[in-house]
């Protein structure tokens, strides 16, 4: 399926203004927004985070075929893409990103 069908069957995130990521050692590496250009990067990071807990290595893989054809298109050109970036760059277990949730 397509990145617009995949992310229509994730639960809305009008309740969120943002989430952050942070690394293992607590520092802040990402802000995701609800705004236009993020709100999809949202729906699909704070879905992966109710499931899994964190962005660990499963939560990157199921990440990925969210993201579908734009998968593809990050892995051709690095840096398009930061949030399937990410993704990518998440193999093991220590790499892996905890959530906070920020309400609107």
């Amino acid at each position: 399926m397509a990145f617009a069908d995949n992310l229509k069957a994730l639960p809305p995130v009008a309740h969120l203004a943002a989430l952050e990521l942070s690394n293992a050692a607590g520092e802040l590496t990402a802000r995701i927004e609800n705004k236009p250009g993020q709100a999809g990067s949202l729906a699909v990071y704070a879905a992966l985070a109710a499931k899994h807990g964190s962005i660990n290595p499963a939560a990157a893989a199921e990440g990925l075929a969210i993201y579908a054809e734009h998968t593809a298109d990050a892995q051709a050109h690095p840096g398009k893409h930061p949030n399937i970036d990410r993704l990518i760059g998440i193999t093991t277990p220590a790499q892996a990103l905890s959530v906070r949730l920020i309400a609107a």
